[in-house]
């Protein structure tokens, strides 16, 4: 039986990007074997997401009902096959709550970055792990061999901006800043058809 992936979306409060970035990876990887997840740093535990994200995802056609936000425990990050971060420090953040998920924790721009013409299906660890863990070969190829290939991007380049208390602007630089990223990691995730 195929193993349902898990995908864990990490930002600060758990309000404007990473619930932004879940549901978005939900729409894209729909029907697929995964779970897709958010947490917060500092999480504004309880509240609905921002009405700024809330507009941003509707204006993708996004579902923004039932949700959340939840305080990152390790837990969280042991059951993740795959974390995404908005920021380095995010991250950062996240190895410093359970060190063991630094293999498979990346913000969403270096996560991009390495899987840009990287062949996953065809990498050692998918020929190891077999059709039913597709994640950990995905996290595996990319952690193995391709964090040294790539330059790492600066924080500046990386960190998906805060919108959080400021204009409608705002938003629409952080979801343009998503959505600019969001192609790459959505096709390396995605299994092909056999």
């Amino acid at each position: 039986m195929r193993r349902v992936g898990r995908i864990l979306v990490i930002c600060t409060g758990n309000v404007c990007r990473s619930p932004y970035l879940e549901r978005r990876l939900r729409q894209l990887l729909d029907g697929q074997d995964v779970v897709v997840e958010s947490a917060g740093t500092r999480a504004l535990v309880g509240a609905d997401i921002e009405p700024g994200s809330v507009a941003a995802l509707r204006a993708v056609g996004a579902d923004t009902t039932g949700f959340a936000s939840r305080q990152l425990v390790p837990s969280m990050l042991d059951d993740a096959d795959l974390v995404i971060t908005a920021t380095q420090k995010h991250r950062g953040d996240a190895v410093a709550l359970h060190p063991r998920a630094l293999r498979k924790t990346f913000t969403l721009g270096e996560l991009a970055d390495l899987v840009r013409d990287a062949d996953l299906a065809g990498s050692p660890e998918a020929a190891q792990a077999g059709p039913d863990t597709p994640w950990a070969a995905i996290v595996g190829e990319v952690a193995r061999g391709r964090r040294g290939l790539h330059p790492a991007r600066s924080a500046d380049e990386s960190d998906i901006p805060d919108p959080y208390g400021r204009s409608s602007a705002a938003y629409d630089l952080m979801s343009t800043e998503i959505e600019s990223q969001l192609p790459l990691v959505v096709a390396a995730l995605t299994p092909p058809r056999s």
